[in-house]
């Protein structure tokens, strides 16, 4: 069952903070906020405002630019979280309730109506002040705690009519997509809200579990650039859309900038002074990279037979690897085409050969390919 809507909250200046090499300033903020805005996420969540006088300034800073994104804040479900948020003119508030079975170790038990009347007191108090915030309420460790603590939680803030949305939170990877699916169709039914997932990659199944979540219908996301975050981070803003695209590729288009997707990884990647990996969805170095003979060939004569993607729609362009032992005679012959000379097949089939023999056992680049399709080249000139 898929939503009819889906909202991206991407939380890089948020859970991208907890990234172990990230120390955003408030230049940076902007400069990321900005680039978020501008590819179309619909949600930026930010550090909560309770952590440092500076993060609360970055929350009024970056709420007043007047960004196409809604700007969220991350907060306690506490009343002085909640006062400190609303101060700071966000447009809404991710409240988190800490009551996952790792840290109670026999469920909430005896004191679920006291941590109930508690989150609905903090709910109605971040309500009446601010009738016009949006809340969304999410347990941490969801997938941990007990299915009927979560019923009865989420039925009861969902009755409450204090809330705009449902989170729930697989803070440590641990759920498995059939887990994500039960307890999205769970949530949807029993109340009938929007609903939120946020997944951890410690098990490398963030993005699998997103995109399920999505399917059973949940209506927001929560995504970081690069898949940032505490440990091994959580569901990566590329990784997600590249699985959307897949099967959505029209409303994805016509949703986001896709074209500014690998600037914005670029720039936060050298913010955080490292590299984006080699083999990241879309934006990585090798995403649209074809090396096999046999690839090669197909992905020529028909892209579709190797590429899920089209790179066109991010501004991106195919790579056609020639230069090693598996090129095949047909990749030859598309470089030997795109440098402007024409050779026929089997004198291409002889060139192919002779490349795959010299980078047998060493490397060689694409000029040193070229100046054997020059050299072959001028051969045939002289001998017609």
């Amino acid at each position: 069952m898929f939503s009819n809507k889906l909202s991206i909250v991407d939380t890089t200046l948020r859970e991208g903070e907890q990234f172990y090499n990230a120390n955003f300033s408030q230049k940076d903020k902007i400069k990321i906020a900005t680039q978020l805005s501008d590819f179309g996420v619909e949600y930026i969540e930010l550090t909560s405002p309770c952590v440092s006088s500076q993060s609360k300034k970055d929350c009024q800073v970056i709420s007043r630019m007047g960004l196409k994104s809604k700007i969220l804040a991350h907060i306690r479900c506490l009343k002085e979280d909640v006062i400190t948020a609303i101060d700071t003119g966000v447009a809404g508030i991710n409240l988190f309730s800490r009551v996952s079975l790792s840290h109670d170790r026999f469920g909430l038990g005896p004191q679920m109506s006291q941590t109930l009347e508690k989150i609905l007191d903090v709910l109605s108090f971040a309500r009446a002040n601010a009738p016009e915030l949006e809340i969304r309420f999410s347990l941490e460790d969801t997938f941990r705690t007990r299915i009927e603590d979560i019923v009865v939680i989420y039925e009861a803030v969902g009755d409450s009519g204090l809330v705009d949305r449902l989170g729930v939170a697989d803070t440590v990877g641990y759920a498995l997509p059939r887990d994500v699916e039960r307890v999205i169709k769970l949530l949807h039914v029993l109340t009938g809200m929007d609903i939120e997932f946020h997944g951890h990659n410690d098990t490398g199944s963030a993005v699998v579990n997103s995109y399920t979540a999505f399917e059973a219908g949940a209506t927001h996301i929560d995504t970081t650039v690069l898949g940032i975050g505490e440990r091994n981070g959580i569901t990566s803003l590329a990784g997600f859309i590249a699985r959307v695209y897949s099967f959505k590729a029209e409303m994805v288009k016509k949703k986001y900038n896709l074209g500014t997707l690998k600037h914005l990884h670029e720039t936060v990647a050298t913010t955080l002074g490292i590299g984006i990996p080699w083999d990241h969805p879309i934006v990585g170095e090798s995403a649209f990279t074809h090396k096999a003979g046999v690839h090669t060939k197909s992905v020529i004569l028909n892209p579709k037979s190797y590429e899920i993607i089209d790179p066109s729609d991010f501004n991106a362009s195919r790579t056609i690897m020639v230069a090693h032992k598996l090129t095949g005679w047909n990749a030859v012959k598309d470089r030997a085409q795109k440098i402007g000379l024409s050779f026929e097949d089997d004198d291409i089939k002889k060139i192919t050969l002779k490349i795959k023999d010299i980078s047998d056992g060493r490397n060689i680049d694409i000029k040193e390919v070229d100046e054997i399709l020059k050299c072959h080249w001028e051969m045939k000139k002289v001998k017609t």
